[in-house]
């Protein structure tokens, strides 16, 4: 331990430019507008794994944005640790909202972070949770503590699905093949009460469009005598919850895992103040299903919420038209034993049958993924709660999130190893919202815990 805070004392300033840096690029994958951005921080990762003490790394070209991968093996009986992340970050819109403009990084002090915050979109989601591993792998290397083989495999999709990841994954078996993959691209409760995430909800995400009259229309000559798309989408998504904000799809529910009131009593367990809750955000009011608390609605129950819904002239000033189209994008979160594909068509059987006349529907699957969780019992799992009860001097919680990380279900598929999630964000960093950030002690907090993890896994895995 004392050599880990040494060296982290000592170079403390660079790792946080190098961070910097890194985010300075806008690395937005949904836009192909930011094709060489994307590219620029792909060769940008390469060069601090290198500088880390890889011994091979490479970028390896996809149908879309290139993965990097990067290794050092020190000896076949040792275990395999499979690092992965990504670089890739949501599009900052809207900019107005920003205090300061996204792809420019500054660090602020907060309520939360006394010691400052760096804030930049992809601050905490991905690209300053992805850089604790690289920084923590310089940190053994330069130090001679690294005691297991490791890899590495950062993606530039997550942000747009990881589609790419899947087929490569599928072609490079040996190449990943391990004995546990640590993601850190998850939270923690709070900075005095660190958890550790055993539960991701899966995905479905889907694109809808009504369609109306085959062009635009007057709405003084034709309203009334019309469907409007609008209108009719608006019942349509409202009918989809009912009074208790039960999800309303016939079939939804029917593989939903429900938990026993002894987990759900330790569940209950992990420090919540509905009141800061609410006020963090500036709601009088919580909003769910029915017969379920704030936390449970937000990790072990699934959701359907509309992303974004537009249509017609949304210009300054007026213009009285009924819209010929109208379209909405709508995430489906779901536990596990709920598998998307057939979320999905559930979804489109019955937003198809709901349509009334006068109108056309059209359901666009977007990405998905499969649920996931780990269990405690697992040395991978026992490995991070050491490592988090030395730096923290305090025994991590295990708690589910109510986030989605679609790949981790097909890492165990493909790769046939347990994922461990350390994540050492908070639900404050406003990931994928205006004003994103990431502080400075759980950036610093993060290069000391995961060599422990590595310690100590090594030290299971050979008991």
């Amino acid at each position: 331990m004392d050599t880990i805070q040494s060296y982290i004392k000592a170079n403390k300033d660079r790792f946080i430019n190098e961070l910097v840096e890194l985010l300075k690029i806008p690395s937005i994958s949904a836009d192909s507008n930011y094709k060489n951005e994307v590219l620029k921080t792909a060769q940008a990762v390469k060069l601090s794994l290198e500088r880390a003490g890889c011994e091979h790394v490479e970028i390896c070209e996809t149908d879309g944005h290139p993965i990097v991968y990067g290794e050092k093996i020190i000896h076949s009986d040792l275990p395999t640790v499979l690092v992965y992340g990504h670089y890739d970050v949501q599009p900052p819109d809207p900019l107005n909202l920003w205090h300061s403009p996204p792809f420019e990084p500054v660090i602020q002090t907060t309520n939360k972070h006394p010691e400052g915050a760096i804030f930049a979109r992809g601050a905490s989601d991905d690209k300053g949770q992805m850089f604790m591993h690289v920084k923590a792998m310089e940190l053994m290397t330069s130090t001679n503590q690294l005691p297991c083989n490791v890899k590495f495999m950062i993606e530039g999709e997550e942000e747009v699905g990881s589609s790419n990841l899947s087929i490569f994954v599928k072609n490079h078996r040996e190449k990943l093949k391990n004995d546990v993959i640590l993601i850190s691209d998850t939270g923690m409760i709070a900075n005095d009460t660190p958890s550790i995430t055993t539960g991701l909800r899966g995905l479905s995400y889907v694109e809808v469009e009504v369609t109306g009259p085959n062009r635009d229309l007057h709405s003084g000559l034709y309203g009334g005598a019309v469907a409007n798309p609008i209108n009719i989408l608006s019942k349509m998504i409202a009918s989809m919850h009912d009074e208790n904000n039960h999800i309303t799809i016939p079939g939804f529910y029917d593989k939903v895992e429900e938990l026993s009131d002894m987990e759900r009593a330790e569940m209950a367990k992990a420090p919540f103040n509905l009141e800061n809750y609410k006020k963090a955000l500036n709601i009088d009011a919580v909003h769910g299903e029915a017969g379920y608390s704030t936390h449970e609605r937000t990790s072990i129950r699934p959701t359907l919420d509309v992303n974004g819904i537009w249509g017609g002239y949304t210009g300054e000033g007026a213009k009285t038209v009924i819209p010929s189209k109208a379209y909405a994008k709508i995430s489906m979160r779901l536990v596990p034993h709920q598998n998307w594909e057939e979320i999905t068509q559930l979804f489109t059987a019955y937003f198809e049958r709901i349509a009334p006349e006068g109108v056309t529907v059209k359901v666009s699957p977007h990405h998905g993924g499969q649920g996931y969780v780990t269990p405690i019992d697992h040395i991978g799992y026992q490995a991070a709660s050491k490592a988090y009860t030395d730096t923290f001097g305090k025994t991590p919680i295990p708690q589910r999130s109510g986030g989605s990380i679609p790949i981790v279900s097909l890492f165990e598929k493909e790769l046939k190893s347990k994922t461990i999630l350390m994540g050492f964000g908070l639900d404050s960093d406003a990931i994928h919202s205006p004003n994103e950030h990431f502080g400075i002690f759980n950036f610093l907090k993060g290069i000391e815990t995961i060599p422990l993890f590595f310690k100590y896994f090594t030290q299971f895995y050979k008991e």
